[in-house]
């Protein structure tokens, strides 16, 4: 099993910015994409941005210019910097990983449990 742990959501202002962090445990071989979605109340879950263990780097249009997400292969762990913040930003942020147990093990999601970011008008 992979496990995903977050931190780093809460309420800001219009404007503001917060960290996001995403540390990923378990029985892991190698990780593949690692990436942040987010889901807000009565919306489908959306890709923000992912990060290739190459660093090669996806952002949705919404945040392109306002989020960076960074990657640090040796201790599994994945962040997205988030500036100038929106109120259409409040959603619940959920880490994700592409990972191998073993391997040669096929490639599995792995999800954390989600961290609500809320931005005030």
């Amino acid at each position: 099993q992979v496990q995903l742990v977050e931190s780093g959501g809460g309420l800001v202002q219009a404007g503001g910015s917060l960290r996001l962090s995403c540390a990923a445990s378990g029985s892991i071989f190698s990780i593949e994409a690692m990436g942040w979605y987010r889901q807000a109340p009565g919306k489908q879950r959306e890709l923000v941005a992912a990060i290739t263990s190459g660093g090669t780097t996806n952002y949705a249009n919404a945040v392109k210019g306002r989020f960076t997400i960074s990657r640090d292969n040796a201790k599994n762990t994945v962040s997205l910097q988030m500036n100038s913040l929106k109120p259409e930003d409040t959603a619940v942020y959920y880490c994700n990983a592409e990972a191998r147990r073993y391997r040669g093990a096929p490639l599995r999601d792995a999800w954390g449990q989600g961290t609500l970011v809320t931005v005030s008008s």
